[in-house]
């Protein structure tokens, strides 16, 4: 009975489980600003040169990987999609990778299944204004201005118009790109089958770099408490996205900011000592929401301060001193030539051969951008696929 149905419905596979579908959002750094160069630096290390081989082929070519599809929106001038592979982040001086290559990679392996991964980032964007959830209400400072407007009999049309372009513009965005992914999902992945229906399964947040500085927000940032709103915030994003995509089991991962890693430390840093404190209450601020009781075992925090690369923060701290001599140069008689014999020089004084091959071969953008390190990305993205992984258990 069965295999006469199945004849009768055709290639339609009966036992097909639903497609697992992830939503992955933030900023810069769920963009990606690691670049392929840096690669190599994962072989370096015995833990993590397994991981490489799953994302390159022997010839050291980006591996495509079968079975992972992707959607990405924010990364380039348009949209990007079709099988994952290295080269979905950051467009600008490119090819890079975000947390997306290593993330699809495991996910697949904890689920033996074909899984789909829609991406939407835009750099430099906060949540207490771009993706401010719809349950979050207007901003204090927004609330405030209408109302002063209001006091004075003022026409407050044209504000609430402005703030209601401003905030959360990156979240319905988001929203609608989800929508129009899932409306025709054989459009990004052709080996779609929709009588196997899919499952919005998982959503992964990577973001809090410009809230973290957003003193108008946040007003007290290195005192306890000092960043609840964000808190407050994400817990509506959270809310809100299950509600919009109809998803009300959907988990979720936070990518709690890890760069410049464990903060109790002599070590040599790449961060202003003063915001040491912003840094670690806003950490306990993002990683918040899993701890609420409406979130149990639905929602789960990567502290990513564990992936960091002190060697490598050491080694970009003295990139300082070869700066500050390239300007000295600048403003100097000498032709290019002379210029250029000058800087080569001075950075043998910076960097033994061995530490500027690691430079090279390990960092490729700024520490807030987690040195533009894949090493340190590609741990981060494996570690999202564990949690969800856990969570889904």
């Amino acid at each position: 009975m069965i295999a006469a149905l199945a004849l009768a419905l055709g290639a339609s596979d009966l036992t097909a489980k639903p497609l697992h579908v992830y939503l992955m959002a933030g900023q810069s750094n769920m963009q990606g600003h690691c670049k392929l160069t840096t690669f190599p630096y994962l072989a370096m290390d015995p833990a993590t040169a397994p991981m490489l081989k799953k994302m390159v082929n022997e010839d050291g070519t980006p591996r495509v990987i079968e079975n992972v599809w992707i959607s990405s929106l924010g990364t380039g001038e348009e949209e990007k999609f079709g099988k994952l592979t290295a080269g979905f982040g950051a467009e600008r001086a490119g090819p890079k990778i975000g947390p997306e290559l290593t993330f699809g990679i495991s996910m697949q392996e904890h689920l033996g299944e074909p899984i789909l991964l829609i991406k939407t980032s835009w750099g430099g964007t906060t949540l207490c204004y771009d993706f401010r959830p719809p349950s979050a209400g207007l901003h204090p400072v927004q609330a405030q201005r209408l109302e002063e407007l209001r006091k004075n009999n003022e026409d407050t049309k044209k504000a609430e118009e402005e703030y209601a372009k401003r905030a959360g513009n990156c979240y319905r965005q988001m929203i609608a790109h989800a929508k129009s992914v899932l409306a025709d999902i054989k459009r990004v992945d052709p080996e779609y089958d929709p009588a196997q229906g899919y499952e919005l399964a998982g959503f992964v947040w990577l973001q809090g770099e410009s809230d973290f500085g957003n003193s108008e927000t946040y007003p007290t940032p290195g005192q306890p408490g000092g960043y609840d709103e964000y808190s407050r915030l994400l817990a509506c994003l959270i809310r809100d996205l299950r509600k919009d995509l109809n998803a009300p089991e959907m988990r979720a991962v936070i990518g709690v900011l890890g760069f410049n890693g464990e903060l109790d430390t002599e070590r040599p840093r790449d961060i202003n000592p003063a915001q040491i404190p912003w840094l670690r209450e806003f950490r306990k601020a993002m990683a918040a929401p899993a701890a609420m009781p409406e979130f149990k075992g639905k929602v789960a925090a990567v502290q990513l301060e564990k992936f960091w690369d002190p060697k490598l923060e050491e080694l970009q701290c003295r990139w300082q001193k070869v700066k500050d001599k390239s300007r000295e140069l600048k403003g100097s008689n000498l032709g290019n030539d002379e210029k250029k014999a000058a800087i080569d020089a001075f950075l043998k004084t910076v960097y033994t051969p061995e530490e500027w091959k690691l430079m090279e071969i390990g960092v490729s953008n700024a520490t807030y951008h987690y040195l533009g390190s894949a090493k340190i990305m590609a741990r981060m993205g494996k570690a999202f696929a564990d949690a969800m992984a856990d969570l889904s258990k």
